[in-house]
């Protein structure tokens, strides 16, 4: 997240078969491998005759650029890394202060979980359903569309899933709803809870 310009295509933190049977290895090198790529080469090729936006992180190139090119595949490279960044073999579930806003804001990890689903399924089309919080460290679940991220709200996101149909057709078809079971038993709740209190 603290590269610039000419950005780079970040391997992913582990196998690519690391999260099966719940994400299978082909889905996860095309995703990875293709998807992911072709935004980064877009993104490079948008920013090579704009000098102004070259030493902008992701994150800063989200909240300055104005360019609609700019903004779609800064938000394809954001997105997705901050989607497998945020998966770890096995799982981890919240803990710490998070863990306990989580059981104040939405009565326990299960309910949080159907909470989350419920979002997830009523997205319309293609995007992402992030876990987020609030400048005063409030915990919402919100939908984004295509590539938008949830900066553009002021929130701060810790999880996300990405929800477009090339993460998980290969496997689920068009079941969404086992593919958001199969992505909670891989997410990194444990990284989330990281992001929520600081230390990462």
């Amino acid at each position: 997240m603290h590269q610039t310009y000419p950005f780079q295509l970040m391997p992913l933190p582990y196998a690519a078969d690391a999260l099966e049977p719940h994400i299978d290895a082909k889905t996860m090198q095309l995703h990875h491998d293709r998807h992911l790529k072709t935004y980064v080469n877009n993104l490079n090729a948008a920013l090579e005759d704009c000098p102004p936006l070259q030493n902008c992180t992701l994150r800063q190139l989200l909240l300055r650029a104005r360019d609609i090119e700019i903004l779609r595949n800064t938000g394809g490279v954001f997105n997705h890394e901050f989607f497998f960044n945020g998966l770890t073999p096995g799982g981890r579930p919240p803990t710490g202060l998070l863990a306990e806003r989580i059981q104040r804001r939405y009565g326990g990890a299960v309910e949080f979980q159907a909470q989350f689903k419920a979002k997830a399924l009523e997205l319309f089309g293609s995007g992402y359903t992030w876990l987020c919080c609030n400048r005063h460290r409030q915990l919402c679940i919100v939908n984004t569309q295509n590539q938008d991220t949830p900066l553009s709200q002021g929130l701060r996101p810790l999880a996300c899933i990405d929800i477009w149909e090339h993460a998980y057709y290969l496997k689920h078809y068009n079941v969404r709803a086992d593919y958001v079971d199969d992505w909670f038993r891989v997410a990194d709740f444990g990284r989330a809870s990281q992001l929520y209190d600081g230390s990462l």
